[in-house]
């Protein structure tokens, strides 16, 4: 009975803290919200506590939410989209790998929190992955929120002011820009909730079980993929979404103590390297994108910037930018990163 009540006020304070930074118009405000309220309460009274199956939890509706995030229309794009998934993604990598060790040697962070920190994954999503793959889940938090608020409130407007002293005439030698509107499934029942919540619980429950690096969180993926884009019957709103990200403030809040609150001073550095190294990513493969796949520079430098998919398909419409290939590449950076990162850092830090 103490523990439930420990749960519910743990829940309460985070939500409260939450939904303030959030109204504050802070990138992932819901998160840092509740990562701070759920930090305080455990920092000051020694009260807060989320079992440890929360994560298992959190796991399964965020792959929810990412499998969801196809559409039909969007399968139909790949063909002519493989190309610059694969220099995307290539890139993202190399940035990955290469800014992980490079935090490792120059901080106190282990290796599967330097590499998770640069992972360029959904916000409240990594850090429960990294958590559960046995890295310092509240200082991979940290990081990504830094690379959030980057990709949502800095890279766009450089993109913008880089591409304003541009010579328009020679970005409109690039091809017109795909104006098809992406197909949105119109599912929105509580049948196809039931029935995707279903479906990512029970192969979460069995990826759980496989012994693979977040197991539960790819199985989510591609099983409500599947149903999705196979039966057009998957629906999550986005207030779920909103939940889960509060639930995971909870779990790492909660785990947060003084001694990591002083040892918060140790990632200057490692943010130094994330801020440059995702700046040079957005730059170098934004002109590789341009020069080989027929995007403007402005298109290109979008597709390459960190942040949510969400976040990029209005950022993009915001900038004047049409073409919807931006938030499907957008898209495929969630599904592709988070259900095979993990796993190439796994596999590395078996050899380390």
């Amino acid at each position: 009975m103490e523990l439930l009540l420990k749960l519910l006020i743990t829940i309460l304070i985070s939500s409260c803290f939450g939904l303030l930074v959030n109204k504050l118009k802070v990138p992932g405000g819901l998160l840092v919200g509740a990562i701070v309220g759920a930090a305080l309460l455990n920092i000051l009274f020694s009260a807060a506590y989320v079992p440890t199956q929360t994560k298992l939890l959190i796991q399964i509706i965020a792959g929810a939410f990412i499998g969801c995030s196809m559409e039909k229309s969007d399968v139909k794009r790949l063909p002519q989209i493989i190309k610059p998934t694969i220099i995307m993604i290539t890139g993202l990598l190399i940035l990955n790998l290469g800014a992980g060790v490079l935090i490792h040697w120059v901080s106190p962070l282990d290796w599967v929190t330097s590499f998770m920190s640069v992972v360029p994954g959904g916000i409240s999503d990594t850090p429960i992955i990294a958590a559960v793959m046995g890295a310092d889940g509240p200082k991979v938090a940290v990081m990504q929120i830094v690379r959030q608020v980057l990709g949502i409130g800095v890279f766009p407007l450089l993109i913008l002011t880089y591409d304003n002293q541009r010579n328009k005439s020679e970005e409109n030698a690039y091809r017109e820009a795909y104006k098809e509107k992406r197909q949105k499934s119109e599912t929105k029942s509580w049948q196809a909730l039931l029935c995707a919540l279903l479906v990512a619980t029970i192969f979460g429950l069995v990826g759980s079980k496989t012994g693979i690096p977040a197991g539960t969180f790819v199985f989510s993926i591609i099983s409500v993929l599947i149903l999705k884009l196979q039966f057009d019957f998957a629906y999550l709103p986005r207030w779920l979404k909103k939940f889960a990200q509060i639930l995971s403030g909870c779990y790492l809040g909660s785990t947060i103590l003084m001694s990591d609150v002083l040892e918060l001073r140790f990632l200057l550095i490692p943010i130094i390297i994330i801020i440059l190294g995702y700046m040079a990513n957005c730059f170098v493969t934004g002109i590789v994108l341009s020069k080989t796949c027929g995007f403007t520079r402005k298109e290109a430098m979008l597709i390459t910037t960190p942040a949510g998919a969400s976040d990029m398909a209005l950022i993009a419409s915001d900038m004047g930018v049409e073409n919807t290939d931006v938030a499907i590449l957008q898209i495929l950076r969630a599904v592709i990163v988070m259900t095979f990162f993990p796993q190439i850092i796994s596999l590395i830090l078996h050899f380390l």
